[in-house]
């Protein structure tokens, strides 16, 4: 997400959803509509028509070199090293079952502090405790530019450090873990324009020399990810954005030793599902065709997951799913979006990407609980909430789509290692059980 929101349904459950959004310096900037909203995409000369499949190509219109002016970090570059890098994007793919988010934490902004944001520091035992909950990846959203010299863009080595030990606190616990440049106060993903093209292009190199440098020696469990939500709207910004993912992708791979075949992550529009289909043709050119996957998130309809006030245009949804709608409150009952949209927006990237022997990562999904209901619509919602999960999860990994819970801290307890919400984590487990794409196409 770019900027992390809280969304306080009257303080039972807090969660913060990661919508592609505005952002501010503040611990709780303003969100706005993202993941699996349409919108008409506008083309431009260089952009010709997107097609319904996705190789492994060159951008043509995307170019990652320009006149450097940040120095170099890639001091000391290994040669290749393929020890404890055999799986493909696939491979890992089928290991992969459902992951946790630990969001708002290593990418809060504002303060040079992993607690800014209200959570503690993440703990080796919290990790342990995410992987006896059930989850077997962990996404770790990370802010970078805070840490580094604005002239320079030389990240602190003392959060490097801090970075690689959260790190290895999931491969010890035998996890894989997806290290990302998230928000990180919008110096990319607000700014995915020809004017920025070049300078985001320059820091995307420096700081991903810098990551990819500290933590070339672990082995395939980890994934790095290009970006979050990059803010893209038309052809001519997802041209920029080609050249950002070319960029990651080269500079990662010059870093050399086990970097040469790590797995990597690109984002699409918004990481919007549709905006993703319009306008996301093909991937960065990689020295191979197979370590590649492509990521999305949902909070769809925005109605039930994140919208806080009926308006003129349209009321929020209370009540998800066939079986889980209010005879009493039915003007909260959703209008669209439920089961029949899951099943065809997740068909969009099965055939666009799986299809085609790409994974895809559902980098984030999830809603909070809307705690000013009482008695019996209570308990519709949270019921209805809980089938929205599992229903999410469960048609991720049959579409080929690895699902990736936000959680902020109020699934899981991270001050006392307890669960907060045992409905909606029963609910995920029993959607993670059902049919997985990867570890059926093997």
């Amino acid at each position: 997400m770019k900027s992390l929101v809280q969304l306080t349904y009257l303080g039972l459950f807090l969660v913060l959803v990661a919508c592609g959004g505005g952002g501010g310096n503040s611990p709780a900037p303003e969100p706005s509509t993202s993941s699996s909203s349409s919108e008409e995409s506008s083309s431009t000369a260089e952009s010709s028509s997107v097609s319904s499949t996705v190789s492994s190509s060159a951008f043509s219109e995307s170019s990652s070199s320009s006149s450097s002016e940040l120095p170099s970090y890639n001091t000391n570059p290994l040669a290749p090293n393929a020890a404890g890098m055999e799986r493909n994007a696939a491979e890992l793919a089928a290991e992969i079952r459902i992951g946790l988010n630990i969001g708002n934490t290593l990418e809060a902004y504002g303060a040079q502090s992993e607690t800014y944001w209200g959570n503690p520091e993440i703990t080796e035992a919290f990790v342990a405790f995410t992987k006896e909950a059930g989850f077997n990846a962990i996404r770790l959203p990370v802010s970078w530019d805070q840490y580094a010299d604005p002239d320079t863009a030389e990240i602190d080595p003392d959060w490097l450090a801090r970075v690689k030990e959260v790190v290895d606190y999931c491969i010890q616990n035998d996890l894989f873990v997806i290290v990302n440049i998230h928000w990180d106060g919008g110096w990319l993903e607000e700014n995915v324009t020809p004017a920025k093209q070049a300078e985001n292009n320059d820091r995307q190199r420096a700081y991903w020399e810098q990551i990819a440098t500290h933590l070339r020696e672990f082995d395939d469990r980890v994934i790095f990810a290009s970006a979050n939500e990059p803010n893209v709207d038309n052809a001519e910004q997802m041209a920029v954005l080609q050249s950002y993912h070319q960029t990651f992708v080269d500079t990662v791979r010059a870093t050399g030793g086990k970097n040469a075949y790590r797995v990597l992550l690109v984002q699409g529009p918004n990481t919007d599902i549709e905006q993703t289909h319009e306008l996301m043709g093909s991937l960065p050119t990689d020295t191979h065709s197979d370590r590649m996957m492509v990521e999305i998130h949902y909070y769809s309809p925005w109605n039930y997951t994140g919208m806080q006030q009926d308006e003129p245009w349209g009321n929020r949804f209370f009540y998800w799913g066939e079986g889980f709608h209010s005879t009493t409150d039915t003007e909260h009952n959703p209008t669209w979006g439920e089961e029949d949209y899951v099943d065809s927006t997740f068909a969009l990237m099965k055939h666009q990407f799986v299809d085609n022997g790409i994974p895809v990562i559902l980098g984030e999904y999830g809603t909070g609980v809307r705690d000013h209901l009482e008695g019996e619509n209570l308990q519709l919602h949270l019921d209805g909430r809980a089938y929205y999960f599992q229903y999410l999860t469960q048609q991720a990994l049959a579409n080929g789509m690895l699902p990736f819970f936000w959680d902020t801290g109020s699934l899981l307890d991270r001050h006392n290692n307890s669960v907060l919400d045992e409905q909606a984590l029963e609910a995920l487990m029993k959607g993670a059980s059902g049919s997985h794409y990867w570890q059926n196409n093997d």
